[in-house]
Order: C-alpha cells, then sequence, then structure tokens
C-alpha cells in the first residue's frame, strides 16, 4: 500500500512538473509568435521626398537602449528614446534628399540639461544645412525651450505658455528625520567640497556647497541664455530680466511682442503650416515621419558604415557598485572591458559615462580594466554626459582624451565613508540592547549598532585618506598634472563642464558623437562602424525570469516619480560600501 501511494506521488509530481514545462513552453512559443507577428504588422515608414522628420520631446530620454521588460512587450508599449538615436536621426536627415524638414514637437521631455544641449546643437546645426526647422508646444518646460530655442521658427498654442525662470536645485535634508527615529549618520570624509554627506548629518547645505552649486549654476544659466540670446535674436540681459520677473506667465500674445515665439496655432492650424512647407493641400500627403521610425529605415549617418574598422562605445550610465542588476556594476563591466582588450576586432574605444559615482572600490576596478585596455595598444576616449563626478570622473580619468558638454557636471573629486548607527532607534526607543563577547578589543567595530569609538574614528578616517591619496594620484597621472594640482581643483568640487574644460580636468568640449569623431580621425578611420555595448537585446527566458522583480521596479518608479533615485539611495544606505565616492543626488530644474 505505502508503495503504491509512493508511485502515485511520485507520478502526480512527475506529471505537475511536466505540464508546467510545457506551458511555460507554449507561453514561450505564443509570445514569440505574438511578437512576431506583432512587429510583421508594423508597417516601416516610407521616406518619400518632401517628407518631415518629426522630434518628439515627451516622455523620459536615456542614454542607452534599453532591454525590453515582457510587461512592456505584453502591453505593447514602446521603449524610451535614446539620445544616441535622436541625434543620429537629425545629422542624417540633414543630408537625406528626402528630408525636407525637421518639425519639433514639444511636450515635456524628462532628460539632463547636457542631454538636452546635445539635442540642441544637432538642431542648430540641422538648421544651418538650409532645411527648416519648426518647434511647437502646447506649453513649453524650460528644457524643450532650450531645444526648440535652435528652430528657426517657434510656434505656441493661443493659450499656452513658457516656462521661463533660470536654473534651481533643491536637495532634500534627512538629519531632521533620522534624530526623530534615533538613528546617526557617522561620517568620515575628504573634501571641504564633499557634499554628499551632508543630506544625512545637516539640515541646510554647507556654505563651501552653496559656493559651489551657485557657480556651476549660474555658468550653466549663462550658456544657455547666451545659445538662446543669439538664436532669438535677443539680448541675453532682457532674458534674465524674463526669467527674474517670471515674464513668460503672461498671454500668449505677449509672447510674440517679447520675441520668445514666432506665432501662436492650434494644433490643425499648426498641421495645416506643415502642409504649406511641403506645398501639399491633403493630411494624407503629409508624410511625417518619427525619429524611431526613421531609424528603422537605416538611414546614413555621416562618416559611418564600416565592416572593417570599429569603434566600440561603452555606455556607463548609474550608480557605481560592485554588483547589481543596474547601473555600473564592476562585476558586469569589467569583464566587458577586458573581453573588449581581447578583441582584435576593436582597436578603439569611447566609454560614455553618465553617473555620480559610487563606490570607491568598484570605481578602481573599472579604472584597472581600462588601463588594460589601452595597454594593448588601444586608444580610449571618454564622452561625459549629463554627469560623470566622482567615481564618474575616477573611471574616465585614464583616458587618451575627455569630451564633457558645457552643461556636463564632472569634477568631486573626493572621498567619504558613512556608517548609520541604529542605537538610538534599537536601544533607546525600542529597549532592544545588544550584548556582544569578543576575542580582540575591536572585534565587533565598527557596528551599526553602537557609535563608533574615538580609535575606530581615527582608523576609518586614515582609510579614507589613503582613498583620497589614490584617487588623486589617479587623475594626475591620467591628466599628465601633479598630484598637488589635481588636490587644488579636487577637494570633492563639482565643476560645470566650462570650467573644467579651462582648468584641465577636460580636454575638449563636445558631444559622444565630436568624441568618436575625433577618435575615428586618431585612428585614421574615413569610414567606421560604432558597436555598442553592453548589448541592449535579451531572449524570452531571461526576460521571463525576471518580469516579477521588474514589475516590482516598475511600480515604485511610477509611484514615487523622480523621488525614486533619493528613494533608492536611502534604502541602500545599509550597503554602501565603506569608501565612496559619489556626488549627492540631486535634480537641476
Amino acid at each position: 500500500m505505502l508503495l503504491k501511494r509512493f508511485f502515485i506521488s511520485m507520478l502526480g509530481s512527475l506529471a505537475a512538473i511536466w505540464i508546467s514545462a510545457m506551458l511555460l513552453i507554449l507561453l514561450g512559443m505564443t509570445f514569440a509568435i505574438g511578437s512576431i507577428i506583432s512587429f510583421a504588422g508594423k508597417e516601416t515608414a516610407e521616406v518619400k521626398e518632401n517628407s518631415i522628420l518629426r522630434l518628439d520631446l515627451s516622455g523620459v530620454i536615456t542614454e542607452q537602449q534599453q532591454k525590453p521588460d515582457l510587461a512592456t512587450l505584453l502591453r505593447q508599449e514602446s521603449m524610451p528614446q535614446t539620445l544616441g538615436n535622436i541625434v543620429d536621426a537629425i545629422a542624417a536627415a540633414k543630408d537625406d534628399k528626402n528630408i525636407e524638414g525637421l518639425y519639433i514637437r514639444c511636450n515635456g521631455a524628462a532628460t539632463g540639461l547636457a542631454s538636452f544641449e546635445a539635442i540642441r546643437n544637432a538642431v542648430a546645426d540641422f538648421r544651418a544645412s538650409g532645411k527648416w526647422t519648426v518647434a511647437y508646444a502646447d506649453g513649453y518646460t524650460q528644457g524643450d525651450y532650450y531645444v526648440a530655442s535652435a528652430a528657426e521658427e517657434v510656434y505656441l498654442n493661443p493659450v499656452g505658455e513658457v516656462a521661463f525662470q533660470g536654473l534651481a536645485t533643491g536637495i532634500p535634508f534627512m538629519k531632521g528625520l533620522l534624530d526623530k527615529v534615533g538613528v546617526e549618520m557617522q561620517v568620515v570624509k575628504v573634501g571641504t567640497f564633499k557634499s554628499a554627506v551632508e543630506p544625512f548629518i545637516l539640515d541646510h547645505m554647507s556654505e563651501a556647497n552653496r559656493l559651489q552649486t551657485h557657480v556651476y549654476l549660474d555658468n550653466m544659466w549663462g550658456k544657455m541664455t547666451e545659445t538662446i540670446a543669439s538664436s532669438r535674436k535677443i539680448d541675453q540681459a532682457t532674458l534674465n530680466t524674463y526669467a527674474d520677473s517670471l515674464a513668460t506667465v503672461t498671454d500668449a500674445v505677449n509672447l510674440v511682442d517679447m520675441k520668445m515665439v514666432d506665432g501662436l496655432k492650434y494644433v490643425d492650424e499648426m498641421r495645416d503650416y506643415l502642409k504649406g512647407l511641403c506645398n501639399v493641400d491633403k493630411d494624407d500627403d503629409l508624410n511625417i515621419v518619427s525619429v524611431g521610425e526613421y531609424m528603422q529605415t537605416s538611414p546614413e549617418v555621416p562618416n559611418t558604415k564600416s565592416s572593417k574598422n570599429k569603434i566600440a562605445v561603452y555606455y556607463a550610465s548609474g550608480d557605481i557598485t560592485v554588483s547589481d542588476d543596474e547601473g555600473i556594476a564592476s562585476d558586469r563591466v569589467v569583464p566587458d572591458i577586458l573581453d573588449l582588450a581581447e578583441d582584435d576586432d576593436i582597436q578603439a574605444l569611447v566609454l560614455r559615462v553618465n553617473s555620480g559615482g559610487g563606490s570607491a572600490y568598484a570605481s578602481e576596478q573599472i579604472w584597472h580594466a581600462l588601463e588594460v585596455f589601452k595597454s594593448k595598444g588601444k586608444k580610449f576616449y571618454v564622452s561625459m554626459g549629463d554627469y560623470a563626478a566622482s567615481g564618474g570622473y575616477y573611471i574616465s580619468s585614464g583616458a587618451d582624451k575627455i569630451f564633457a558638454q558645457p552643461l556636463t557636471l564632472t569634477g568631486s573629486i573626493g572621498i567619504f565613508g558613512m556608517i548609520p548607527c541604529f542605537n538610538g532607534l534599537v536601544t533607546d526607543k525600542l529597549g532592544v540592547n545588544i550584548d556582544y563577547v569578543t576575542t580582540n578589543a575591536n572585534g565587533a567595530q565598527p557596528n551599526s549598532f553602537y557609535p563608533m569609538t574615538p580609535f575606530v574614528r581615527e582608523k576609518m578616517q586614515k582609510m579614507v585618506e589613503r582613498g583620497y591619496e589614490l584617487f588623486t594620484s589617479r587623475c594626475a597621472e591620467g591628466r599628465h598634472l601633479t598630484q598637488d594640482s589635481i588636490k587644488a581643483i579636487a577637494e570633492g568640487r563639482v565643476w560645470d563642464g566650462v570650467t573644467a574644460h579651462k582648468i584641465g580636468l577636460v580636454d575638449e568640449l563636445g558631444s559622444l558623437q565630436d568624441a568618436v569623431a575625433a577618435l575615428a580621425k586618431q585612428m585614421e578611420y574615413k569610414k567606421y562602424e560604432v558597436v555598442n555595448y553592453p548589448n541592449a537585446k535579451t531572449d524570452f527566458w531571461e526576460m521571463l525570469s525576471a518580469f516579477n522583480s521588474q514589475m516590482r521596479v516598475k511600480a515604485l518608479k511610477e509611484e514615487l516619480g523622480q523621488a525614486y533615485p533619493l528613494y533608492m539611495q536611502v534604502k541602500n544606505l545599509k550597503d554602501l560600501d565603506p569608501l565612496q565616492a559619489r556626488m549627492e543626488y540631486q535634480v537641476i530644474f
């Protein structure tokens, strides 16, 4: 009887496993077939004569093509636009005889100032070719307007507005909250301007942080207003008067008189205007092609397309960690770079950095891998995005040449360590006392449940100082400067791209495309192929295994919005590496 039950139970288990496996296989086949049908059902846009390239400034604009997740594909949602695709599409369209002009439809894009600047430069370059450029919005955000102002004509909905009030950044300080719950952040650091720790130990900005923030914001705003003034034929001082007095919060008619926009049109009137530019009468004859559709046609991006000469562009975006599914994890990036070092097809690399830093240990590992790449006689350039600060600068410092946008934030060469102490929460508030038995005097130190002793704090401070010495020596070696020269501009200070160029932290001001072109010129490549890393492709089983965690993260991001990075920063405090090279999280608006 027992034997019979055993076999029945075993067969039942095997049947369950078999049925589950078959269901997964059927689900996979259904998904694959559905994807093929969905893909087949999408018509590739036809770039006919008198076509218009439409740039949609809306949603999130990412640095790199994101890996598709199952939820996005099942909902048939479009993937976020990438900065590279936008700039490449505009560059290709400039020389495409079938593209009549560029239409910029502004709906509030979410990206950084350096990314807006790269798009604006591409628009200005397109306009310089002699083709028409027109921008339109129901209402302009400040970032969208910065891009749109490069167009020859800027139009606004008759009841719309233009946001134009200057730059600001807000930093949430959490010391009051930590005090209430009984948590003390124990900090050791090097660098007067190293402000990443301030939100946890102060309730307001230090004077040093306020100074550096004022300087780089003023410089960035000066650059923005200078270029807007030139394009719109408005005096720069007048633009600042508009910003100071919130003059653009007015009746839209006044914005025409102020030269902020060229005219007022409703959406249907804008469409009629585009038809006039293309000399067509019917809506059906108006061929508008989006950036995504245009890139699917494999347009001729200038100076590219060669199977022989390859330039690798490696995207390093997000927090620098030792191990993580997102961001710049050294356990993923280091093997990738070492593989490129051994790849005979790759003799040149551009590291595209968009990071405020993170783990000092992980930054050192990535720096070393890049040195190995260079040791093979290969060329290594860096292109900086919105941020390339602290650890982001660390991994950039050894490059043969560093490019940054004028609106890039960089520098922040400094180190800190931060250990939370939960004694006030656990012992004083919750009444939980933790007692230890150790074989040596400091066997239980450092400890998150007891304050650091003066002896332990001294040892931690020395460790941070060693980290700072290593960081500054790496920068000095890479920039061919003395360590004292680097220390004079280090101290954790953040610089805008223009100033960073003046003081020697950056070699050239320019975009990713400029960095690639310069590297190709040094390599004497007349034609070349850009190969992007890491690979954004994924397979069904990988998507299936990541589905649950991605859904949780997606829901959390949607709920928290711009506060999500701050939430993750607080959440991950307990898992921080002992040494951190990062700037504080902030949003410039």
